[in-house]
């Protein structure tokens, strides 16, 4: 399932379903990731980001110049 653009600011995380653990448990989560390309590693996390922080997510920080006297 490819999700792109504002599609994907629209998914939600359901909370409910959320688990919490902590970096010393043993998971078997990085053998998963690892199997996968790195172009599919980047691409989840893109998506995640985007379900974290919406459409700010694509926003760029704005640069501000400014001059002063002493």
């Amino acid at each position: 399932m490819k999700i792109v653009g504002k599609e994907a600011s629209k998914l939600k995380i359901d909370k409910r379903l959320l688990s919490i653990v902590t970096s010393l448990d043993k998971t078997d989560d990085s053998g998963y990731w690892l199997s996968k390309k790195q172009i599919e590693r980047i691409g989840h996390i893109e998506l995640l980001r985007r379900i974290n922080y919406g459409d700010g997510a694509t926003s760029r920080l704005q640069r501000v110049l400014e001059f002063t006297k002493d």
